[in-house]
């Protein structure tokens, strides 16, 4: 996209009602066009070539191709920001979360039902000036030449099951980063995160070991959609992770994910240790969940207990969280630019003077597993 044009948007939806809420949506914004529609990957494989959007809204569950064979195809011979457009029911939640590990990067609900067209008028195109900004994008031009677009594979799609090696529940597909842990100290982990978020956050849980303290992490994800990413972490990682409950008490072993719609903070139980507190207050910088509600939450909590990640996204949100953790004595880190897929909350927490160490993503367990470690020893 060139800087100071607007952003172009290819919407890619079976249902015509569909893609005129979302296009009537966006092109009421003045830094966004909507260059076309189409009604299934056969049309959108022409589209791409023919108008080269910088963002596609792609819908999961369309007639002779679903979305997640299209962007499998897409991403292996034209990588663009993708955007899925899911129902609430449980299964296409599981495939727009798919989608997300296969290279989409963001996810919204369709307007309907529990999500509003208010909210999407909201949500929508945020979302998409995120995804602009996304690095997907790997060199080279943007327009298409013929022979790229004929390699964007939409033949009708053999069925065929594809063969994986089982994952127990509770064993990570990764090993675990090799760092010793003495996590007999009363600490907990901290995460935040937007667009690229979901990815970011398993790779850092598959590298945790099962005994691991609390983990807590809010990412910007609608409604919905939280309990599948809880569930697939959950599949795939050591550690137990569900999406959080009202009262939850934070134990080791177990990470905790801010369900969609509701702030979440980490309160101080009397009994000792602590607990997770939700409430759908206002929207703090546009999101509900805030990275910030949880951020600043733990920066209250005495004994400087949290250690405090920031990871991708666009706008602000958890820069000033970060900031007041390390003005509390907490460790903070940030992930670095190289490696966010849009690098827009840990800068701002970087020129705030909020990390106190940036790192690539696949350092950041084991910044966090020392950081545990210096202040198990510190605490001996």
């Amino acid at each position: 996209m060139i800087q100071g044009s607007k952003i172009r948007v290819l919407v890619v939806d079976d249902s015509a009602i569909v893609r005129k809420v979302l296009s009537d949506v966006l092109s009421s914004q003045p830094d966004i066009e909507v260059v076309g529609t189409a009604p299934d990957p056969y049309v959108a494989r022409d589209k791409i070539f023919a108008l080269n959007p910088d963002v596609l809204t792609l819908d999961i569950e369309m007639p002779r191709m679903d979305g997640l064979t299209f962007l499998d195809r897409l991403m292996a011979s034209h990588p663009m920001p993708v955007i899925m457009i899911s129902s609430l029911a449980q299964s296409s939640t599981r495939s727009a979360l798919e989608a997300m590990h296969r290279g989409a990067v963001d996810v919204l609900a369709k307007p309907g039902g529990p999500y509003s067209v208010g909210d999407l008028k909201d949500d929508l195109p945020r979302r998409v000036r995120a995804a602009a900004c996304a690095h997907v994008h790997r060199g080279g031009a943007r327009r298409l030449p013929a022979a790229t677009a004929a390699r964007i594979d939409v033949k009708p799609a053999t069925p065929r099951v594809e063969k994986r090696a089982p994952v127990e529940a509770g064993v990570p597909a990764s090993t675990p980063a090799s760092v010793p842990g003495n996590w007999k100290v009363d600490r907990f982990v901290a995460i935040g995160a937007s667009t690229g978020g979901t990815q970011a956050i398993e790779q850092i849980l598959r590298q945790l070991p099962a005994d691991f303290p609390p983990v807590v992490a809010t990412q910007h994800i609608p409604m919905g959609f939280s309990a599948a990413f809880a569930e697939r972490l959950n599949g795939i990682c050591a550690m137990r992770v569900s999406e959080a409950q009202e009262g939850d008490v934070l134990r080791s072993g177990c990470a905790y994910i801010a369900p969609g719609n509701h702030h979440m903070r980490i309160v101080k139980r009397t009994a000792g240790g602590y607990a997770v507190q939700l409430h759908d207050g206002p929207k703090i910088h546009y999101q509900r969940p805030a990275v910030d509600e949880l951020f600043l939450s733990a920066a209250q909590l005495p004994g400087s207990p949290a250690i405090g990640i920031l990871l991708t996204g666009m706008g602000k949100d958890g820069a000033e969280g970060l900031l007041a953790l390390k003005n509390a004595g907490c460790y903070t880190i940030a992930q670095d630019e190289a490696t966010c897929v849009v690098f827009g909350m840990p800068r701002e927490a970087i020129l705030l003077g909020a990390a106190r160490e940036v790192c690539p993503l696949p350092a950041i367990a084991a910044a966090a597993m020392a950081a545990i470690n210096a202040r198990a020893t510190h605490a001996a």
